[in-house]
């Protein structure tokens, strides 16, 4: 029984190991899913993580951030978002996903860095990775990769930083402003006395910035701005401008004096006139200060010194207007070798005393009305002129009229004449045109009818000469032919005539015949019986 109990006993205590390991097995093989998803880091959008070493490399005194993955401790490099998911032995490595840092639109940061060496001795900035301070450059607006925390807002749960952040607003230098740098780093110059240092020393930059927006780092410059626009004050603000004259009244005065400090020259005016008390304030102060150091001593100066070469009676007269041109002339030279342009000096008013006043005034109400019945007599008298000028005038209007209608009256009867003229010399033309065919045409009714006289002429002399012969045949008696030639046309035409032969009258006719039958030689007599038959 002992034999059988000690066997079940080395067989029981057997089973128990094998128990245990198939545990330790089954819980290896749960753990190690559950110990690989636990090393995967989730990084949402906008977010990143900041990662710390558990093992490595112990940092040496001092140092607060590891200088890279072999120590321990918080590292500078954080995992952004974008990535995927990163893994990380978490037995080696232990992260914090934040917020990452986001400098607003109107904001800019400047960096702190936390770790590195200490800086020299009289340095604020840290220039390099090497040393712990100041960070030179700023940070722009948006997000930021840097392990960071923004000095005022809640610091995480874990205070593993390796930068703080300064938020500050970028310097803004409006239209019509200059910006007067302060250069608060860099080498000392060369000379201590000067007001103004050379570019890239520490001490006030002569050349001032124009207007824009300046993302500055405040640890490295200051900028201050000048109001180069124009001002105006008035000479009563802070009570009342006077002066005595030469004679020992005392006249006050009231002026405007419109003045703006020289854009070129606004370092200088900043660093003669601004006092170290109005360093937080300063743009808003060097106006006030350059009323009280610049402006107001010289308008006292100028009214007590020239003021005093009169009396006061002259100030109701002309010299008012003398003093005021003076004033103005010798407050802008003043000034602008002070930096400071005076646009206008006015004079509005001056006021001598009372007692000198009113018989001056009297005085000058006379010789003003004076000028006044002078000028009225002028003013008529150029009415007068003016009327004879008129007057003057529409004569020679009038006359100048005349004569522009003579001369068209004349050049019309000239160009009448003109046209006259040569319609007369067309007509003449065609007369001569008309004259000269005229003469042709009758040249040619002349000829023509001398042709045709010429032959009636040759018709009627042949005619003629056979008349001449017929004539000749009857003895050359024309009578005789003539009738010889009625009786030839006579004698077809009677057939028988019954008449009384002795008293008609138609032998008659016969009768002259027979007679001058009878006549001629050798004809025979021929009896009135005979004719009758």
């Amino acid at each position: 029984m002992e034999r059988r109990f000690g066997n079940t006993s080395s067989a029981g205590g057997f089973g128990l190991l094998i128990l245990l390991g198939a545990g330790l097995l089954i819980a290896v093989v749960v753990a190690a899913p559950v110990y690989l998803y636990v090393g995967y880091i989730d990084i949402s959008s906008g977010r990143m993580a900041v990662l710390t070493r558990k093992t490595g490399q112990d940092l040496k005194n001092g140092e607060e951030i590891a200088p890279d993955a072999t120590y321990k401790g918080v590292q500078k490099d954080v995992l952004l978002d974008g990535q995927g998911r990163p893994w990380r032995d978490p037995y080696h490595w232990d992260w914090e996903v934040v917020e990452r840092i986001d400098i607003p639109r109107d904001k800019i940061g400047v960096a702190i860095r936390l770790f590195g060496d200490d800086l020299p001795y009289g340095e604020i900035i840290a220039r390099d990775e090497d040393h712990k301070g100041i960070v030179e450059e700023v940070l722009q607006p948006g997000l930021q990769t840097i392990n960071a925390w923004v000095i005022g807002k809640p610091k995480r749960v874990r205070d593993n930083y390796a930068y703080h952040i300064e938020l500050h607003n970028p310097i803004v230098i409006p239209a019509g402003f200059k910006g007067v740098v302060t250069k608060l780093t860099g080498p000392l110059p060369k000379d201590p006395n000067v007001l103004l240092v050379k570019s890239g020393e520490r001490g006030v930059q002569a050349t001032p910035k124009e207007p824009g927006t300046y993302p500055v780092n405040p640890y490295l410059e200051r900028i201050e701005l000048v109001d180069c626009r124009s001002q105006r004050f008035d000479l009563t603000t802070d009570g009342e401008m006077g002066f005595p004259s030469k004679d020992g009244f005392w006249v006050t005065l009231e002026g405007i004096i419109e003045f703006r400090v020289k854009p070129e020259e606004a370092s200088h005016v900043f660093v003669v006139y601004n006092e170290i008390k109005n360093d937080t304030q300063a743009g808003a102060k060097l106006d006030a200060e350059i009323i009280n150091k610049v402006i107001l001593p010289n308008a006292r100066s100028f009214c007590r010194l020239r003021g005093s070469d009169h009396s006061g009676k002259e100030f109701i007269g002309e010299t008012r207007a003398q003093f005021q041109e003076d004033f103005q002339k010798e407050m802008r030279q003043a000034c602008d070798s002070q930096g400071v342009e005076v646009i206008q000096a006015l004079i509005t008013r001056i006021s001598p005393p009372q007692k000198i006043a009113q018989p001056v005034r009297d005085r000058q109400i006379a010789v003003q009305k004076e000028k006044q019945f002078g000028r009225q007599i002028l003013q008529q008298e150029s009415e007068k002129n003016l009327i004879i000028e008129k007057q003057m005038v529409e004569r020679k209007k009038k006359l100048i009229e005349a004569e522009q209608e003579v001369v068209k009256l004349t050049t019309d009867a000239e160009r009448l004449q003109e046209v006259s003229l040569i319609e007369a010399e067309q007509r003449f033309k065609v007369a001569e045109f008309d004259l000269k065919a005229a003469e042709d045409l009758a040249a040619a009714v002349t000829a023509r009818g001398a042709a045709e006289a010429k032959v009636i002429e040759f018709e009627n002399a042949s005619e003629a000469a056979g008349w001449k012969k017929a004539v000749k045949a009857f003895g050359g008696s024309g009578d005789e032919y003539a009738r010889w030639v009625m009786l030839k046309k006579l004698a077809p035409s009677f057939r028988q005539m019954m008449v009384n032969t002795a008293d008609s009258p138609l032998m008659d006719i016969f009768k002259q015949y027979s007679e001058g039958i009878r006549a001629m030689p050798g004809s025979k007599p021929v009896s009135a019986d005979s004719v009758n038959k």
